[in-house]
């Protein structure tokens, strides 16, 4: 106490900034798209080429068919594709693009970033680019990306390009059957731009476990094992799973994702109008439902035609989806991502119209 008068005058309520200026407009999906290589290979004859029964792949995984990139096609061919048909689903042109974030774990090189491919090769010469390394969640990870990015830029075109693209052909160990069964190629997209409130993303929540990065890996060709004669002699370029832990971590991941993501926003599994998780073996991923609260009805399922294409596979999910059945303005579409390193993402959608 000083013993001086407070001449600071009657307080006055103040409310935070964020409810003074809460901005009416929300971030959504305004587009999606995909696009998959036209080699097709089937699971019958993928199963006779590893001296496997016809049916064994399909039986095993539910995977009917895989599409496979041709000579020459890289990664950046599969996603300036895909996300042509997402600008065009949105009405939008290159030139409308203020940001490309990519997801992959098979990029063109090391660097530059396959995201300034794209832009290269879509013409958007206005946009930003860049990769996100999340593996299978790479999309979800690109979605935070690009929220982030559009909240704060001022004066950039305000649409964001989030593509998930994968070439894995070239990074399976050829005799391997857990991945040869599993893994194909192909690319989505969505585009993220303004919508009026209520609709639009909710919060997208991430997670990972770097603890288990060895579940799933690349092992060669980074600073750490750079190329050389002994990394192509042992096979490190390919990738390398523990098929059991990377199961575990399936069964156990989804159910989750589903339970945080409806408690968090106050409703039970059963509002959701679709759920749109990846799906690297679509057997499985449809088998644990139930252990979701989910009817097979409201979970998206299109791993079957594809095969498990990474970063890629949800929001191909997502665009099959949207053509086959459709969205309507409002429902509540949940989409649920989990990969190696370990990482993981869900957010909730409030679909526009």
């Amino acid at each position: 106490m000083t013993g001086q008068p407070d001449v600071r005058g009657p307080r006055t309520e103040r409310h935070p900034p964020e409810e003074a200026s809460a901005p009416r407009l929300a971030w959504g999906i305004r587009g999606t798209g995909s696009h998959l290589p036209g080699r097709q290979v089937p699971s019958e004859d993928l199963s006779r080429s590893m001296g496997l029964p016809p049916s064994w792949i399909e039986r095993c995984t539910g995977i009917r068919r895989r599409h496979v990139a041709g000579d020459g096609e890289a990664a950046s061919d599969l996603a300036a594709a895909a996300g042509r048909h997402a600008l065009d689903a949105a009405r939008l042109d290159a030139a409308d693009l203020g940001l490309i974030v990519l997801g992959t774990s098979t990029p063109d090189e090391l660097g530059p970033s396959t995201a300034c491919r794209v832009q290269a090769l879509l013409g958007a010469r206005t946009a930003a680019a860049f990769d996100v390394a999340a593996a299978c969640t790479g999309f979800v990870y690109g979605l935070q990306a690009a929220v982030g990015w559009l909240s704060t830029q001022r004066g950039a075109p305000p649409y964001a390009l989030v593509i998930g693209v994968e070439v894995y052909s070239r990074f399976l160990h050829p005799r391997d059957r857990a991945t040869r069964a599993l893994f194909g190629d192909g690319a989505a997209a969505a585009v993220i731009g303004p919508v009026a409130r209520p609709y639009g993303l909710g919060p997208v929540v991430l997670g990972s476990d770097g603890s288990r990065a060895g579940d799933v890996l690349i092992p060669a060709g980074g600073s750490r094992a750079p190329a050389s004669p002994a990394t192509l002699a042992a096979l490190g370029h390919t990738i390398h799973m523990d098929a059991r832990a990377v199961r575990d971590f399936i069964t156990a991941i989804f159910p989750r994702l589903v339970t945080e993501a409806s408690r968090t926003a106050g409703i039970s599994p059963a509002d959701l109008a679709l759920v749109v998780p990846h799906q690297p073996n679509p057997r499985l991923v449809a088998s644990l439902a139930a252990d979701a609260g989910l009817s097979p009805a409201q979970v998206a399922i299109a791993g079957q035609d594809v095969g498990n294409i990474g970063a890629a596979s949800l929001p191909y999910a997502l665009d099959t989806a949207v053509r086959a059945r459709g969205v309507g303005p409002g429902d509540l579409v949940l989409l649920a991502g989990f990969g190696a390193g370990l990482t993981w993402g869900h957010t909730l959608i409030t679909w526009p119209p």
